[in-house]
């Protein structure tokens, strides 16, 4: 198994996480709770972490509604999140 880390970005922000990583995960590791907002504007992040409750949903390489806490991180992959 490689020890070498994936490079991705989350909102533009370049990132490296290590192979095995969830996309939740890493959006997590930048100190980020909030991943999206409601459509009433409340701030929403992951609540069960196994895609049930679909809070943590993200665009990935320009796929909405993805599922990050579902989904392994890719070399390059372009995650953007709806906290702007």
């Amino acid at each position: 198994m490689s020890d070498a880390l994936i490079r991705m970005s989350i909102d533009g922000q370049r990132v490296e996480v290590p192979p095995g990583t969830v996309v939740a995960a890493a959006i997590a590791r930048l100190g980020r709770a909030q991943f999206r907002r409601s459509v009433q504007g409340w701030p929403r992040g992951p609540l069960c972490g196994m895609g049930i409750c679909f809070e943590c949903r993200v665009t990935i390489n320009g796929r909405a509604q993805c599922r990050s806490c579902q989904i392994l991180c890719a070399e390059g992959m372009q995650v953007l999140t709806d906290t702007r």
